[in-house]
């Protein structure tokens, strides 16, 4: 089934203990792309500039990724300056400019209308619900956002997760957006604002999925609604962790969108997925691991997340 995805196409410039790279492809909603297109046809919305040239559209094109949504604009693409120096799970902003994302009005082609599934990366929550609302037949909706919406517009936000079926945040924005620093607490309060599973990232640690009670069919035991716990690989050299939660979105909502039926041991096999593919885009700058990855290499490092957890 297609994946729409609606967030930015951006150049990054990063530093990390492993070295620096300079105005590299990077955005939410190409690292997503990217993980995703491993299972499932991914269809892009996006807007870029003038720098955005067939150097880049061929990292798309490479996945079979549709870019007829990528809108081209006069000037220059969105761009990230960051470092990783003091401690690789939290980025140090150095630089950020908007430029043609400032305007940014999502468009949505007539080929896409059809898409079965949905995926928010993370934008302004008011843009969220416009695609939201303009594509009512989807099956399944999931979205992402950041401690900025979250503190400064709190309340469009909130009318977003009412709309959205699965969440995916980090520990701190969990933590904030239900107003509790105990993530168990906090996990509950954030599936009372709407969403029915919420997937909160922790990092090298990994993810955990908390499932309210109409999560799954009405008929579905207990034991399908207890969290589940999806652990991270431990790697030898984390060289970029920009992009490793986009790509666990990628990896995780592509599986979903590859399967018939959406049963809690699917959404588990997901979270593992998820994993793989954030761990594989630790392993190089920007897209670069990503885009050498291999299906093969993607299922026998699921098998090695399956050993490192079997208990018996």
């Amino acid at each position: 089934m297609s994946i729409t995805v609606v967030g930015s196409v951006a150049f990054d410039s990063v530093e990390t203990p492993s070295g620096r790279y300079d105005r590299k492809l990077a955005g939410a909603a190409t690292y997503f792309a990217l993980a995703a297109s491993f299972f499932t046809d991914v269809r892009v919305i996006a807007v870029v500039g003038e720098d955005f040239g067939p150097e880049e559209e061929a990292v798309f094109r490479g996945r079979n990724i549709d870019i007829r949504g990528i809108e081209r604009a006069p000037g220059k693409s969105f761009f990230w300056e960051g470092a990783y120096l003091d401690n690789l799970n939290e980025a140090q902003t150095r630089n950020t400019e908007l430029n043609v994302f400032a305007s940014f009005e999502p468009k949505i082609p007539d080929a896409y209308r059809d898409s079965d599934f949905l995926f928010l990366a993370n934008i302004d929550p008011v843009l969220q619900r416009r695609v939201r609302e303009a594509m009512p037949g989807v099956k399944l909706v999931a979205g992402d956002t950041m401690n900025y919406w979250i503190k400064d517009h709190r309340a469009p936000l909130l009318e977003v997760l009412k709309g959205l079926d699965v969440l995916l945040i980090n520990d701190t924005e969990a933590r904030m957006l239900a107003g509790n620093n105990n993530l168990l607490q906090a996990a509950r309060g954030v599936l009372k604002l709407g969403p029915q599973t919420l997937i909160i990232k922790h990092g090298e640690y990994g993810a955990t999925a908390f499932f309210s009670r109409t999560s799954f069919t009405a008929n579905s035991t207990s034991e399908a609604h207890t969290p589940f716990r999806a652990p991270a690989l431990p790697l030898e050299e984390v060289v970029d962790p920009t992009g490793a939660g986009d790509s666990f979105a990628g990896g995780f909502f592509g599986y979903l969108a590859s399967q018939s039926e959406l049963t809690p041991a699917v959404f588990r096999r997901a979270m593992f997925y998820g994993s793989v593919l954030g761990s594989y885009a630790c392993e190089r700058f920007g897209t670069e691991r990503l885009q050498q990855l291999s299906r093969k290499e993607i299922d026998d490092r699921f098998g090695l997340f399956r050993e490192l957890t079997h208990l018996d």
